[in-house]
């Protein structure tokens, strides 16, 4: 099996109002809040099931709420983290699902929640295996990463994934840069759990690159 399909685990997605201050819309605002309780509070065993409970939930908001770009974002963050606890093949088609509700979303407003669209989509590029399997591309996944870090230069997320990204490159003095940055990125009022959580993963990853300067 590929190993970029096991790498989808990544996919857990946390993206919205990445600067302090930045509102969410009442639509999105409570798949933000249950994505972090089942990520980041819920039994392993149970997560998978969980995950497939809440995108099914999405998809009725979704429905509500078509041209809302907040909304499908979350849809698609979602469904990756879904993605990420299935694993193997069977994410795959989820991940794609994922991507074309991002591009929906960027289609509306490329720079809904402070550019979580083009965070979400290097994330997928990267993690996702190339052609003839799936659709990943490391050069899409830099140009996205990149984009948006110039919409939130001092994002945990944006930060995370392209650290991540640069460690999966073999580029380590790159993301141990980028990681430090995500490790010390302003806390968002609202998202402990979420910021918790994504602090331990961000630690993780500051681990390995480290090892292997």
């Amino acid at each position: 099996m590929n190993s970029k399909l096991i790498s989808l685990s990544l996919l857990g997605l946390t993206l919205a109002f990445s600067q302090p201050g930045f509102a969410i819309g009442e639509a999105a605002k409570p798949l933000q809040q249950q994505w972090a309780v089942v990520k980041y509070q819920t039994a392993e065993k149970e997560r998978e099931k969980a995950f497939e409970q809440l995108a099914a939930q999405a998809k009725q908001v979704a429905q509500q709420h078509p041209q809302d770009p907040e909304v499908l974002v979350w849809e698609a963050i979602i469904l990756s983290t879904y993605a990420g606890e299935k694993g193997g093949f069977g994410a795959l088609g989820l991940a794609k699902e994922a991507k074309a509700l991002l591009e929906q979303a960027e289609k509306i407003d490329p720079n809904v929640l402070n550019g979580s669209v083009y965070t979400s989509l290097g994330s997928l590029y990267y993690q996702v295996p190339g052609w003839p399997i799936g659709f990943g591309n490391d050069d899409k996944a830099e140009k996205y990463l990149k984009k948006a870090l110039q919409l939130a230069p001092d994002s945990i997320d944006a930060n995370f994934f392209y650290g991540d990204y640069l460690l999966e490159e073999g580029r380590y003095q790159e993301a141990v840069t980028a990681l430090e940055k995500a490790l010390n990125a302003p806390t968002r009022p609202g998202r402990e759990v979420a910021d918790a959580g994504r602090r331990d993963e961000i630690k993780a990853k500051l681990e390995q690159a480290r090892k292997r300067l």
